[in-house]
């Protein structure tokens, strides 16, 4: 199974989501735009989520790390140059995998 980390821009308001999975990730996005994380899940505030961004990657364990180095950057302007760069892209995928 694919593992992936991923993120989501709504519109509506106008912010990222970012997360990981081991599972169909076109299945995720309807979940979320469904709500089926719950109410008071950040991402069940609105269902116009749509795919920004992801990265396959190599396992789950290498997924979550992305993850969260993603998110350690804080900055919607770092999420729009990953998908802008390439080289960035590679780079952050890269410092995560395992040794």
């Amino acid at each position: 199974m694919s593992s992936h980390t991923y993120i989501l821009y709504s519109t509506t308001l106008n912010k990222f989501y970012i997360g990981a999975c081991h599972e169909d990730l076109d299945q995720r996005i309807e979940n979320h735009n469904a709500g089926a994380y719950g109410s008071k899940n950040f991402t069940s505030n609105t269902n116009d989520w749509v795919l920004f961004l992801k990265f396959d990657c190599d396992d789950y364990a290498h997924a979550i790390r992305l993850e969260r180095k993603i998110k350690s950057m804080k900055s919607s302007v770092y999420i729009r140059n990953l998908n802008t760069y390439a080289e960035l892209r590679d780079k952050m995928f890269n410092e995560t995998r395992s040794t």
